[in-house]
């Protein structure tokens, strides 16, 4: 079954599109959060997008943008503007294709029913980003990056590691032997200060992007990543 996220600030048209789309054997979600769309996205994963241009906190061209940086799902805009230019700046900015308000439900499906046969047809390139993220900080395990509030940085493979490792045990301790485990095969060759000169350059990056004293360290145990930059 495809799913089908509709991002549209109008309750009326967004429960219009919802039920017609169900009908039809479509999964719908629906943005609650629209200062974080991209991070319902991200939980929501869909198959496909309808989105608005006129949306509260940022235009859907901001979002579209913001969604491509870690997907290529397919992204229709619906909207209410007719002008070229509007068309234009939709399909620069990322989009698929774009139907105005008012619409034909009939032309809406043809329009999904064609961009997956293209996107997720025989025909169709495969691959996709692998996305793993907690509280609005994105870890692209595919580009060995990290992202927080439209900051980005790359890491070193280690430093990936490590923050991956913590991020999957948000908010427990992960022990050092886990942690060298994780990073080096044979443990018994490794220095016991290389893991301390890694996670100090670790609170490094995640101080560059805007995450101060997430890291804890736990004498004779290990360390814990607490989830507090949303506090």
């Amino acid at each position: 079954m495809y799913s089908v996220m509709i991002i549209e600030d109008d309750k009326k048209i967004t429960s219009l599109i919802k039920n017609h789309l169900e009908k039809y054997g479509y999964k719908t979600y629906t943005v609650g959060d629209f200062s974080n769309v991209k991070g319902e996205f991200v939980k929501s994963n869909p198959s496909i997008i309808l989105m608005d241009i006129n949306l509260p906190v940022f235009d859907g061209f901001y979002w579209c943008r913001d969604i491509r940086t870690i997907s290529n799902v397919p992204i229709i805009f619906i909207s209410a503007r007719d002008s070229d230019m509007d068309q234009v700046m939709a399909i620069e900015n990322g989009g698929d294709d774009y139907i105005t308000k008012p619409f034909s439900y009939d032309v809406l499906l043809a329009k999904i029913k064609g961009v997956i046969r293209r996107v997720y047809g025989s025909y169709a390139e495969s691959g996709s980003s692998d996305i793993f993220e907690v509280s609005g900080l994105f870890l692209h395990i595919d580009q060995n990056t990290i992202e927080y509030k439209n900051k980005s940085l790359e890491l070193s493979n280690k430093e990936f590691q490590i923050i991956y490792l913590l991020l999957k045990n948000i908010n427990r301790i992960v022990s050092r032997e886990t942690l060298l485990e994780g990073l080096w095969n044979d443990v018994d060759f490794v220095d016991d200060n290389t893991l301390s000169v890694n996670m100090t350059r670790v609170r490094k990056r995640l101080e560059d992007i805007g995450i101060k004293n997430a890291i804890e360290t736990k004498r004779g145990q290990g360390y814990k990543l607490i989830n507090n930059w949303n506090l």
